[in-house]
């Protein structure tokens, strides 16, 4: 900008001129603050949203934390009280290995004895023939005896005695003899069942004495592994003790963070008020000094805009009045969504008529002058029904072409086109950074003037251009 110390002696006019120019200079300035607030208040979002998430994520470890801590100690609880249950069991599975080993070995030398038992009493089962074969000798002999006491007579007679006292030992010691065989027969038989018995069951005390020697191993090695959970469980205690103290320590800080976050996008935000503002209070100092007389390089549109608007607002009544269009469809709102557009289009009961009547005055207009990027009639709700063939090609399926080159049938509602819609001053002069979609933006100028049809304020008509 020129400093106006500068120029003392400028007439009223001139100042006039210079005001206009320095306000569109400033509403330039103005706008692209704007449009630096805009992005910082975009990032300010982001960096707050990030930051609201990273804190709640904070708790979040917090609270798990702390559930790894209660768990960690439950768990601690249970590995204590299995430890004890497990030394228990160790001491008495020992206990009762050392009681096997004891059966065992008294199995064992039970065996060894009913083996010295079957050998005894095949001894006496030896001796005991050797009797019964003795008595039977004797037995023949008593009998021999017998005969030749008979033959003997009466001298025979005491001998008779004699010998029948000895054949009667002789038949009670066979028949002794038998007893005892047949006695030590079924004793050595019982004795044979039980030693295979006894066999078995030290065959059996020598599984349960490997089978104790295996699972008291297995018991050390649990003994050892519940000592290493042990262990570990501390070691994450340790830990999960580590990480709630570094959450005490961060968890402030993030709280701070996104307080000031919040701040500085609350003050963004009150920031682009107050621009918002000064760019309206820019626009009105340009509007104001062209009306009293300044001009500037815009003076030229702003009479093509004012002429246009003049045009279309003859065109309408002209139409009602002929009945090609009633005053209720030229006015409606109704906009009817097109299926698969994006960005969304729309049509009203006007939109073809529009598109009949205004789509060549709009283009003429848009070849005259090389500034112009577009020229178009937009509704009091910013709808722009009808734009130039280079901003109505037919949808894709990308959406940031899309907003590029399909730009009619939209409803453009933000500031600019809303206020040109709207305003019903003989022509607003607004600076804006136009989106272009894809994330680019082309600083424009947008000159409007009101579209009236009566008494009623149908939209405006809109110019923009390059600077």
């Amino acid at each position: 900008m020129n400093d106006l110390s500068s120029h003392p002696t400028l007439h009223q006019g001139d100042a006039l001129n210079r005001i206009a120019n320095e306000a569109v200079n400033l509403g330039c300035e103005i706008v692209e603050i704007a449009a630096a607030l805009d992005n910082l208040a975009q990032v300010s979002a982001s960096q707050t949203a990030l930051l609201r998430e990273a804190e709640e994520a904070a708790h979040t470890v917090q609270d798990a934390n702390r559930e790894v801590l209660r768990d960690a100690e439950v768990v601690t609880g249970a590995v204590d009280a299995s430890m004890t249950a497990v030394r228990e069991t160790v001491g008495k599975m020992r206990q009762t290995d050392e009681n096997a080993r004891l059966i065992a070995g008294w199995v064992q030398s039970v065996v060894q004895k009913m083996a010295e038992v079957t050998q005894t009493l095949a001894t006496v089962q030896s001796e005991n023939a050797e009797i019964r074969s003795i008595a039977t000798q004797v037995n023949i002999l008593a009998i021999n005896a017998k005969i030749e006491a008979v033959r003997a007579g009466d001298a025979g007679r005491g001998f008779a005695v004699v010998a029948e006292a000895i054949n009667e030992l002789s038949r009670k010691t066979a028949s002794a003899a038998d007893g005892i065989g047949t006695a030590v027969h079924g004793l050595s038989d019982r004795i044979t069942q039980m030693r295979k018995e006894a066999v078995t069951i030290s065959d059996h005390a020598d599984a349960v004495m490997t089978s104790a020697g295996e699972t008291d191993s297995a018991m050390t090695r649990m003994t050892a592994s519940v000592d290493e959970t042990r262990s570990t469980i501390r070691a994450i205690t340790q830990r999960a003790e580590q990480v709630r103290k570094a959450n005490q320590r961060f968890a402030p800080a993030f709280e701070r963070m996104a307080r000031g976050a919040q701040e500085t996008a609350h003050q963004t935000g009150a920031a682009q008020k107050r621009t918002n503002a000064l760019i309206t209070v820019g626009e009105t100092i340009v509007q104001e000094s062209i009306q009293i007389g300044g001009t500037t390089s815009d003076s030229g549109l702003i009479e093509t805009a004012t002429q246009t608007a003049q045009k279309i607002s003859a065109l309408f009544r002209q139409a009602i009045e002929a009945g090609e269009i009633s005053e209720a469809d030229l006015f409606d709102q109704t906009y009817v969504p097109i299926p698969d557009t994006n960005p969304q289009q729309v049509t009203t009961r006007f939109t073809a008529f529009t598109d009949k009547h205004l789509a060549s005055l709009q283009e003429t207009l848009l070849e005259s002058d090389p500034k112009i990027v577009f020229c178009a009639a937009v509704d009091r709700n910013g709808y722009l029904p009808t734009h130039n063939k280079a901003f109505s090609q037919p949808q894709s399926k990308d959406p940031s072409w899309n907003a590029a080159h399909c730009r009619n049938r939209r409803i453009f509602n933000d500031r600019v086109g809303l206020r040109a819609g709207r305003s019903s001053a003989p022509f607003v002069l607004q600076i804006y950074r136009r989106d272009m979609g894809g994330g680019d933006f082309v600083l424009m100028k947008d000159l409007s003037a009101p579209i009236h049809v009566g008494s009623r304020h149908w939209g405006g008509f809109r110019i923009g251009y390059k600077f």
